[in-house]
């Protein structure tokens, strides 16, 4: 009996442990690998499993942390502001974990949450920025400005009370724009339908708000820019990136001729051997 209680309590404290850990951390973390430390974050809805063909082979030689953030796969979502919980959750762990100088890996989102911890004065061995600005909302909008983000706008409200049937064909069209393979595109679809339906659209929020233009100019560590050419060429592709990363003082970028969004999907030789290469350099 008293070994029951025992086995009981233990569990019971192991739960808590684990609870507060889940409630106090604004993502969950896989870690794979021993070596030099990695730290990969994900794009916007998606999964750190978007990082498993990557992390098969990086963590031969190195210790990968891959990140879910809240609201995105299986994780509970956190009240807003979402995005600034996400990257003080993130400096807090690598300090408390000691992670000591680690290289980060962002696609879309996940790249300009790296280029945002970095231009706050943190300092990282290297980043590695996939297909990411440092503000999308310029991409989107002409005479962009940052106060033009706010939470309650006419097409936040008519997301969050978008039917299922007309939020799914939604995705589905974003998906098909993002890769080339249908099987790509329907696990990215998966991922925007799992998200959280607040944090989608409040997340999102967030992530226009963000213009790191001017930014830039603070970051010490090296960047890496792996670049997507697609839907709009080459010759755009390369005038946009030279627009948004004026102010960074020194960088490296190669184009994936071809590819969408998802470059790990659409060209997955070409993104390892230029991940690898940045990481060696």
């Amino acid at each position: 009996m008293m070994k029951t209680i025992k086995k009981l309590l233990y569990g019971l404290l192991l739960f808590t442990a684990f609870s507060s850990t889940a409630q106090y951390n604004p993502f969950e973390v896989k870690v794979t690998g021993e070596g030099d430390l990695i730290l990969l974050f994900p794009g916007f809805t998606c999964t750190g499993e978007v990082w498993n063909a990557t992390v098969n082979e990086l963590s031969k030689n190195y210790e990968c942390h891959v990140f879910t953030f809240a609201g995105f796969g299986d994780v509970p979502a956190i009240e807003k502001p979402w995005l600034p919980k996400i990257k003080d959750g993130i400096i807090e762990y690598i300090s408390e974990k000691k992670l000591n100088n680690p290289t980060l890996i962002g696609h879309s989102l996940g790249g300009a949450l790296a280029l945002w911890m970095a231009a706050d004065g943190n300092s990282y061995k290297e980043l590695i920025i996939v297909d990411a600005l440092p503000s999308t909302g310029a991409l989107m909008m002409r005479d962009f400005k940052s106060e033009y983000m706010v939470y309650d706008s006419p097409y936040n409200k008519q997301l969050v009370a978008m039917g299922d049937a007309d939020f799914e064909a939604m995705a589905q069209q974003m998906a098909n724009s993002m890769a080339k393979e249908k099987s790509n595109q329907e696990t990215i679809k998966k991922w925007i339908v799992q998200a959280d339906r607040e944090t989608y659209v409040y997340g999102y929020t967030d992530l226009l708000k963000l213009d790191l233009r001017e930014d830039l100019a603070k970051i010490s560590s090296p960047v890496t820019l792996l670049a997507a050419t697609e839907p709009y060429g080459t010759d755009m592709a390369k005038s946009t990136y030279d627009l948004q990363y004026k102010a960074l003082a020194e960088y490296s970028i190669e184009f994936a001729n071809g590819s969408s969004h998802f470059i790990m999907y659409d060209q997955p030789q070409w993104f390892i051997e230029n991940l690898k290469k940045a990481l060696n350099n």
